[in-house]
């Protein structure tokens, strides 16, 4: 019996974190929760308010018909 192995991941650089701007009252509360997050390692939420700031401006997408 012969097992597959799926080839490795390759993983890129970690992206920067987002600058926001800065007269956005939504987009500086979430650097707020980010920068406790650091404080407490909670990697996972860091990257949930980067996500949310990078995303907070952009229009959303529209879904394809069905």
């Amino acid at each position: 019996m012969t097992m597959a192995v799926d080839p490795m991941i390759k993983l890129g650089f970690p992206i920067e974190k987002p600058e926001p701007p800065k007269d956005c009252k939504v987009c500086r509360a979430l650097v707020a929760q980010r920068e406790t997050a650091v404080e407490l390692g909670d990697l996972a939420k860091v990257t949930d308010c980067n996500v949310e700031i990078r995303n907070h401006h952009r229009p959303p997408r529209l879904l394809a018909a069905q």
